[in-house]
């Protein structure tokens, strides 16, 4: 028996449904991971401290850990606030730094890319902000950055670059996997449609698009499947310096 074809609204709520409970997936990877980066700061206080306590009849040595301390204090700040700045209310967009938002992306993925010995390329200016909710585009680009590692034979090579052109900024990223058939080509973004079978839901790009969509935004796709030049790349364009406070 033929199941019954998804509406536009049912589509749209699913579509919803599930990148609400994919960003929640990606807060706890998220804190898994800061955690793993909070030890390391934490560890080198303990052991400052400790310096301070024993070095407490010499003031010029106890005054260089304590500066140490300071330093490491400021580090375990930065980590909290970027982390924070990605789960701000969904409908409430700030300024952020691209080359941020590809940093907390990648280190979502950090394992899998090790575990390949993937080779990355990145060019990414400093400066390049666009408004966005953080949460959502963080979403956007590990599902980008995961589909590439997904396709990368091991030392493949993921290329993320931006630049800004005429008020928008563009975002690239490029693998040299296996590339798309030509016969899925036209149906990668389609809601529902997966080559992974059990293993995926067929939203994960058709989610991508409507976050950068929403954002007033366009991604495109390109592939090719001959040896030699194989490879997959998708450009997000974003608008740099959006004047709304909230997305529509």
């Amino acid at each position: 028996m033929q199941q019954p074809v998804p509406t536009t609204n049912k589509i749209q709520q699913l579509e919803e449904a599930l990148q609400e409970s994919q960003v929640q997936a990606l807060a706890g990877q998220f804190a898994a991971i800061t955690m793993h980066e909070v030890n390391g700061p934490l560890e080198a206080i303990t052991n400052l401290n400790y310096l301070v306590q024993t070095s407490s009849d010499d003031g010029v040595r106890a005054r260089n850990y304590s500066s140490l301390i300071d330093e490491q204090l400021l580090a375990l700040t930065a980590i909290s606030r970027q982390t924070l700045s990605f789960y701000h209310s969904k409908d409430t967009v700030e300024p952020i730094l691209i080359a941020q938002l590809v940093e907390a992306a990648l280190r979502v993925h950090r394992r899998e890319i090790a575990a390949k010995g993937i080779r990355l390329i990145k060019k990414l200016p400093d400066d390049m902000t666009v408004e966005s909710h953080a949460g959502s585009m963080l979403q956007a680009f590990s599902n980008l950055i995961g589909n590439a590692v997904e396709a990368l034979p091991a030392q493949g090579t993921l290329q993320i670059r931006s630049r800004c052109t005429d008020g928008q900024a563009h975002i690239l990223f490029a693998d040299n996997g296996s590339g798309i058939p030509t016969t899925i080509r036209s149906k990668i973004f389609d809601p529902f449609f997966s080559t992974k079978r059990e293993r995926g839901t067929g939203l994960g790009l058709g989610i991508t698009k409507a976050i950068i969509e929403r954002h007033h935004g366009s991604i495109r796709s390109r592939t090719s499947t001959r040896i030699g030049r194989n490879g997959t790349a998708f450009r997000i364009s974003l608008p740099v310096h959006a004047q709304s406070a909230t997305i529509a």
